[in-house]
């Protein structure tokens, strides 16, 4: 049995971004994710999610301008105190809405800069943000990004994303693995679903190469989300796309009743 949540910041633009969590709820579903939401929107976001009661199961710590190409600055050794200050704000907030699991990306690479002196600033800012959230009970987890959006990113394949989470080890953090840039980077999602399941701590969905919704592209998610089924994963799966005409017509290919689990059978594709 598999549990959706819907990005607010990829679906339901047709309504102001506060009002996207009602939308959210009047559609079926219990949770949501989106990165972060700027300061001003803070005390608001407490209120819809209190007034709602939807579960909040992502939230990215603040990784900058990412219309700009931002990427977060975990790699950064003059940020550091910025990065720092952002994550304890993030921890604060996510504990203050229930939200028990933050993205936190790595960043751009640094000119001048060799990839190991910032992999080693990367792993001592995750091991201090693990050890922080670990303190409220909340996860961490890292994504790769495909290079051809974020073509700066230091982290593009599953292989080099677990090899930095392992370096870090701490047992609350963890892999996001997102099916949309992955299929685009290196494919093979089913293997990899059955290697690393254990390492994986939340998933997001999106069809290839258009990042639009599934039944659109390459991927057939019949297929992968019953095998993804098969393997007991008991964490979310967030809906991060850009739909093709209305985010309600966009969710066609889910049962009408999604905001509990479903089985991979009541997929319409």
């Amino acid at each position: 049995m598999l549990r959706f949540d819907v990005n607010i910041s990829f679906l339901f633009k047709e309504v102001p971004y506060l009002d996207r969590f009602e939308r959210a709820a009047s559609h079926g579903f219990g949770a949501v994710e989106f990165p972060w939401p700027g300061d001003e929107n803070l005390a608001p976001i407490v209120e819809r999610v209190r007034e709602t009661r939807l579960k909040v199961v992502l939230m990215n710590i603040d990784a900058g301008d990412l219309a700009r190409g931002e990427r977060g600055f975990l790699n950064d050794s003059s940020r550091k105190d910025w990065v720092r200050a952002r994550a304890s704000q993030a921890i604060e907030f996510a504990s203050l809405i229930g939200c028990t699991r933050l993205n936190a990306l790595v960043g751009n690479a640094i000119a001048g800069k060799s990839r190991e002196e910032q992999y080693d600033q990367i792993c001592g800012n995750l091991t201090w943000i693990a050890d922080q959230a670990a303190i409220s009970g909340i996860e961490v987890v890292v994504e790769a990004l495909n290079s051809f959006e974020s073509p700066h990113y230091l982290l593009t394949n599953t292989r080099d994303t677990l090899a930095l989470l392992m370096e870090v080890n701490r047992p609350n953090l963890k892999y996001q693995y997102d099916m949309y840039h992955m299929q685009r980077m290196e494919g093979n999602l089913i293997a990899t679903l059955r290697e690393y399941i254990r390492w994986i701590g939340h998933i997001q969905i999106a069809d290839s190469p258009e990042r639009n919704e599934p039944g659109t592209g390459e991927i057939h998610f019949p297929h992968v989300l019953t095998v993804l089924d098969t393997l007991d994963y008991q964490g979310y799966i967030g809906l991060e796309y850009n739909p093709t005409g209305s985010s309600e017509e966009s969710l066609a290919w889910l049962p009408e009743d999604h905001q509990g689990v479903i089985t991979p059978g009541a997929v319409r594709l």
